[in-house]
């Protein structure tokens, strides 16, 4: 509730929330959506959500005035519709749809930000989509990505197995918080992938004036549809601007900013392409490319181990972390080291090493890898005293590894393999994961 002055001339002026109106105030004239007023605000500030898409408070002062511009009932519309009907010579492509801010829109009466669970609300807004393929629609869930489980990552992985049987690339809507966990995952899961698979999401929600929504969703079907890549991969922009999008191969992808549009950026790595939202495609680095004649056939991996951590070594860290987690029967750790793949170990006070709790992890049966914690670079056990002591003991050093993506592979390895085949496997290329000569881009 606003303040008693406010509802007052609501009142009078028979304005709701969610209503466009006109504030004239002595700050000036300001034009949006009323939206409701945050629980903790001041109850005399009026809350606007301008035509940018931002949201501004105005207190309302004397000489102050509300005109109402647009009811909610005006703006209310027939329920979206995405014209679905085949169009002769353009190619099949499945989107799967998964939640996330692509999928989502402002709820003018809280002033959130709200999951839809019709993706063709989506689509109706973005007619080029009609001209670029033929698109399968399967609304699989609508989940932000924090809150995805490898389980997720399993019904997705088999989601777009069976899309492939009949379709000639698959486009898969998702959060981005978590995105590069579930590219990382299906770039495991799906072994003999011979056709594009691209995840794209959003940082800025559909109806958002800045959102970069559409043309993240154009580039990535556009990429599905043409592009001979057959890999997993994350297409999002390259820049703040609309120019391009960039094509990451989805073990080398990583969220690096909380907001800004080009939050992805390839790690270690260059990207394979860039789009444009006309589809026209440039190919920047060496990808696995589609084969025609190919007789291999998708093999579905989607056994998972979940009782695997994600630790980071810092100082003062406790390494009764690692007991706490072999307490619990978890069957392997990546441990975020730091530099070269450090952790504590030739420490001044004993009660501080890692070193001993490692190997008595390791002497009982469980996986510990290690990467680094710097992100670019590639960690080397041969260095320094420290180093060679960790492998000693049993730790594995997994390369130029991102750390998220090798513990989605160590469970993803338990889950699929022996022990003994697993520990083998880790510190392996067997997806895109790990590269010979680590290429490194500085974009940030």
């Amino acid at each position: 509730m606003y303040s008693e002055e406010i509802e007052k001339v609501l009142k009078k002026e028979k304005i709701e929330v969610g209503d466009k109106i006109k504030l004239i105030s002595p700050k000036g004239e300001f034009k949006g959506i009323l939206m409701e007023r945050p629980e903790l605000d001041d109850n005399n500030i009026l809350v606007i959500k301008l035509d940018n898409g931002y949201n501004v408070g105005i207190r309302f002062e004397n000489g102050s005035r509300i005109e109402k511009i647009e009811s909610n009932e005006v703006k209310k519309k027939e329920e979206a519709k995405f014209n679905t009907k085949t169009k002769s010579g353009l190619p099949e492509v499945s989107l799967i749809y998964t939640g996330g801010t692509i999928g989502s829109k402002i709820d003018y009466r809280s002033g959130g930000v709200f999951m839809l669970t019709k993706p063709e609300e989506l689509l109706a807004d973005v007619p080029e989509l009609e001209n670029i393929a033929n698109i399968e629609v399967n609304s699989l869930m609508s989940i932000a990505s924090e809150d995805m489980t490898y389980m997720e990552w399993q019904k997705i992985a088999k989601a777009v197995a069976d899309a492939l049987k009949k379709d000639e690339g698959v486009v898969i809507t998702h959060g981005t918080d978590t995105m590069h966990y579930t590219s990382a995952a299906l770039s495991f899961m799906l072994n003999g992938l011979n056709a594009p698979v691209i995840l794209t999401g959003s940082q800025r929600s559909s109806d958002r004036g800045s959102s970069d929504a559409f043309m993240n969703l154009i580039c990535s079907m556009h990429a599905a549809a043409k592009s001979d890549i057959a890999e997993v991969a994350i297409c999002m922009h390259e820049s703040s601007s609309d120019i391009y999008c960039s094509i990451i191969r989805g073990t080398k992808a990583r969220k690096m900013h909380t907001s800004r549009r080009d939050a992805f950026k390839p790690i270690n790595n260059k990207p394979i392409a860039r789009i444009s939202r006309k589809g026209e495609i440039e190919y920047i680095s060496e990808y696995n490319k589609i084969k025609e004649d190919s007789n291999n056939k998708l093999r579905l991996l989607t056994g998972y181990e979940p009782k695997v951590a994600l630790v980071k070594a810092y100082p003062n860290s406790q390494p009764e972390i690692i007991d706490y987690y072999l307490s619990k029967g978890f069957k392997g750790i990546i441990i975020e080291g730091t530099g070269l793949g450090h952790t504590p170990v030739s420490t001044l006070h004993k009660e501080y090493s890692w070193l001993e709790h490692v190997k008595n992890a390791v002497d009982s049966g469980m996986i510990i890898g290690i990467t680094s914690q710097c992100l670019y670079g590639r960690v080397n056990p041969n260095v320094y005293r420290n180093l060679r002591l960790l492998s000693n003991a049993g730790a594995i050093y997994c390369e130029d590894m991102l750390p998220e993506v090798a513990y989605v592979k160590l469970g993803f390895l338990l889950g699929n393999y022996k022990k003994e085949e697993a520990e083998r496997l880790l510190n392996v290329n067997i997806a895109g994961e790990i590269t010979k000569r680590s290429e490194i881009d500085w974009f940030i």
